[in-house]
């Protein structure tokens, strides 16, 4: 069996496993309202489709930010291989779970991008900032 029947037969797999949904959005700039002087964060949509979140281990690393202490989860998001363009700073937002309730609404940042010859997914490295 060759390589390109193996990766595709792969890519379809891990694709069954993608049930959920998300949006990548980029920071676009800001626009000011000139009679408020309110600022309004724009953001450029650069994916929006099936996806899959995974946890490798169940850890969180502790920051100090100002005066407060954040939580920093690290987690894995697999999309198509065919989803070009994600981009370290993207931000991730699960809309719909089939297997967990409390993933819509999420948002991740990415902070890691993986490349390699034969991937099943495009995988790339996400944090959850709690408090």
């Amino acid at each position: 069996m060759s390589v390109e029947i193996l990766l595709a037969s792969g890519r379809r797999a891990i694709e069954r496993l993608m049930v959920d949904q998300c949006v990548v959005r980029r920071d676009a700039g800001t626009t000011y309202d000139p009679e408020t002087g309110y600022a309004t964060p724009n953001t450029t949509e650069v994916y929006a489709g099936k996806c899959r979140v995974q946890q490798q281990t169940a850890s969180a690393g502790q920051r100090d930010v100002g005066e407060a202490t954040v939580l920093l989860l690290r987690l894995e998001v697999q999309v198509p291989m065919s989803v070009v363009g994600i981009r370290v700073d993207d931000v991730v937002e699960v809309t719909a779970s089939v297997h967990d309730p409390d993933l819509p609404g999420r948002r991740f940042r990415v902070r890691e991008l993986a490349h390699k010859t034969h991937a099943t997914a495009r995988r790339f490295g996400v944090e959850e900032v709690t408090s």
